[in-house]
């Protein structure tokens, strides 16, 4: 999870450039969230 700052301040700079609404970037954000830290964020929640 100390890489999700990095990934979405990435996202945040594309979408920029690509023309994204704050919709679309939003989406993409929490489509992170739930597919590539899904198992990162199963194992604090089962903590």
């Amino acid at each position: 999870m100390y890489s999700k700052p990095i990934i979405d301040e990435i996202d945040r700079i594309l979408a920029k450039h690509y023309g994204f609404m704050d919709e679309e970037l939003d989406f993409i954000i929490n489509t992170n969230i739930k597919y590539r830290m899904g198992s990162e964020l199963e194992s604090v929640e089962g903590e």
